[in-house]
């Protein structure tokens, strides 16, 4: 059994078990929280997809790490003029373990 949820502007699979690196979530580590929209669920061969049929599913996952992601190196040059800037980024992220898909 695995479905298809959206969260962070992304779209992800996911079956009971996956650990998954999602934009922050704002709960709290070792906390419960519900994934939703659901796009689509496949229960052996049995796809559920539309939104009067995914209005009572759930996907349950728990909180395992917050932390930053990789850092990301931005750099801008002009040529013929000195300018040089150089930044960065670290996006931070949400590690959780989905626990259960109800259809």
């Amino acid at each position: 059994m695995f479905a298809v949820i959206a969260t962070g502007g992304k779209q992800y699979k996911v079956a009971v078990g996956d650990e998954i690196d999602v934009e922050k979530l704002d709960t709290a580590v070792d906390g419960s929280v519900d994934l939703r929209p659901i796009m689509l669920v496949d229960d052996d061969d049995n796809v559920t997809v539309g939104a009067d049929d995914l209005a009572a599913a759930t996907v349950t996952a728990t909180v395992v790490d917050q932390y930053l992601g990789e850092k990301v190196r931005i750099f801008k040059y002009k040529n013929k003029t000195g300018y040089r800037r150089k930044t960065g980024h670290r996006q931070p992220l949400t590690r959780v373990r989905v626990e259960s898909i109800s259809k």
